[in-house]
C-alpha cells in the first residue's frame, strides 16, 4: 500500500474508555473502544489494535503513523497507551503523533451557541479542563480548576456552557445556572481523533519518540491512607 493512502492508528487510554481507531485520510476505518468502568487497557489495548486492522483487511506495516491521546488523564492510563504507540511506532519507524485529550473530548458535542469545556476527573472536587468556542478554538489552555459554585459564573452569565466528560456529573451538583448545559457519561474517543491526527501528519507535527511523555499536567502523588 503506498504511503499515499494515510493509514494512522489511533489510540486513547487517558480514562476508563479503552479505545482504538483506524483512519484513511482522516475518514474512520474501523472502531473498538470499551468502557466497563474499570482501567482494563493492559488487557485489551493490544487486542482492539489487532482487531481493527483485521476490520480493515490491513496489517502493522499498512500504517503510515500512530497516534496517541496525550493526556492529561489516568496516570495508568497515559503509560499504558504511550508505552503501546511509542513501540509500534519505533519497530515500524513510523512517525509518533501526539493529540490533545481534552480537545479529543470537546469534539464529541456540536454546538451552535455558546462554549465547550471538557472536563475530566482528578481528586475529590479537582478537574482538568480547558476552555472551547463552538468552533473547537481554544480560548482557555489545560489546567487543573477546583470546581466551587461560582467557578464558572462570569461564564455563565454571558453565555451557554456545554460541560462535557467523566468530570459532569460532579460539576453538576455544585453548579447552578440557566446556562450549564451538562452531557455527563462522555468519554475521550479515538474516533475523533482522527482528523486531528491526520491534520498534523499533513502538517509532519511529530513527536519525538525516544522523548516524548504524557502530559499528566501534575505529578503522580500517592496519598496516604488516614485513619
Amino acid at each position: 500500500m503506498s504511503d499515499q493512502k494515510n493509514i494512522l492508528l489511533n489510540i486513547e487510554t487517558t480514562t476508563k474508555n479503552c479505545s482504538v481507531s483506524l483512519t484513511q485520510n482522516g475518514m474512520l476505518l474501523a472502531v473498538k473502544e470499551l468502557n466497563d468502568g474499570t482501567y482494563s487497557h493492559a488487557e485489551f489495548l493490544h487486542i482492539f489494535i489487532d482487531d481493527v486492522l483485521k476490520q480493515s483487511n490491513l496489517t502493522f506495516q499498512d500504517l503510515n503513523a500512530v497516534a496517541i491521546s496525550k493526556g492529561p488523564g489516568s496516570y495508568t492510563g497515559l503509560r499504558i497507551g504511550v508505552s503501546a504507540a511509542k513501540g509500534l511506532a519505533f519497530a515500524l519507524n513510523i512517525p509518533l503523533i501526539a493529540v490533545d485529550t481534552l480537545e479529543v473530548l470537546a469534539r464529541k458535542i456540536s454546538v451552535t451557541d455558546g462554549i465547550i469545556i471538557p472536563m475530566l476527573d482528578a481528586r475529590r472536587m479537582e478537574v482538568y479542563q480547558a476552555v472551547f468556542d463552538k468552533n473547537y478554538n481554544l480560548l482557555q489552555p489545560t489546567d487543573a480548576v477546583i470546581i466551587e459554585s461560582d467557578t464558572y459564573t462570569s461564564l455563565l452569565d454571558k453565555q451557554y456552557v456545554h460541560f462535557i466528560g467523566d468530570a459532569v456529573v460532579k460539576c453538576q451538583e455544585v453548579v447552578q445556572h440557566h446556562q450549564a448545559v451538562f452531557h455527563a457519561n462522555t468519554f475521550p474517543s479515538a474516533i475523533e481523533m482522527g482528523p486531528l491526527s491526520y491534520q498534523k501528519f499533513l502538517d509532519k507535527n511529530f513527536v519525538d519518540i525516544a522523548y516524548f511523555e504524557p502530559y499528566y499536567l501534575k505529578d503522580f502523588i500517592v496519598v496516604k491512607k488516614q485513619y
